[in-house]
């Protein structure tokens, strides 16, 4: 009979779990209005998040395209004051030859060769002269060193280049320095 008891005893104590874990049921309907904010201000929150990231990398790609262009900025600044010193270098050769009647032919020839290898570097890095003599004055692309009264010329005209204006690409890297009309 003492197992009977035991028995009746294990059955009441199973049943008294049961009876608890009926109390113990799901949260009322005011916990999961909090679940329902709290999953709410996650969601907000990782939004946030996200578009800060993505602020960033615009930033931060906004920068690297900044830089990029400072440093090509730097670059073509740095090339054109060595494509500024060639042309004068061209500017001498041209002079030279001016008075190249008295030298030797050997030593006309070989300075001829350096002048078109001069000629050829600059063209190969887009560097080309421009026509200005019978051209009307340009500001843009004259630099004015005389201005020559005459009758066989209209006045405005370029009559005569003292040294070659170049452009660079669409760019005037150098005025031609010229005589006008007038």
């Amino acid at each position: 009979m003492s197992d009977d008891r035991f028995a009746a005893q294990d059955a009441g104590d199973a049943q008294e779990d049961l009876n608890n874990s009926l109390d113990a049921s799901p949260a009322p309907p005011e916990d999961s209005l909090d679940l329902r904010d709290e999953t709410t201000t996650r969601s907000r929150e990782a939004a946030e998040a996200r578009d800060r990231h993505l602020r960033t990398l615009a930033d931060f790609d906004n920068y690297r395209k900044r830089m990029q262009r400072e440093w090509d900025s730097a670059s073509q600044a740095g090339k054109r004051q060595l494509v500024l010193a060639l042309l004068d270098v061209m500017d001498d050769f041209e002079r030279a030859f001016a008075y190249a009647s008295t030298a030797p032919e050997s030593l006309l020839a070989g300075t001829r060769v350096i002048h078109q290898r001069l000629t050829d570097l600059l063209q190969a890095q887009g560097v080309v002269p421009y026509k200005s003599v019978g051209e009307p004055f340009d500001v843009a692309l004259h630099e004015a060193v005389d201005v020559i009264k005459t009758d066989q010329a209209q006045s405005g005209l370029v009559l005569d280049e003292l040294s070659h204006g170049y452009r660079w690409g669409n760019e005037v890297l150098r005025p031609a320095r010229v005589r006008v009309a007038q």
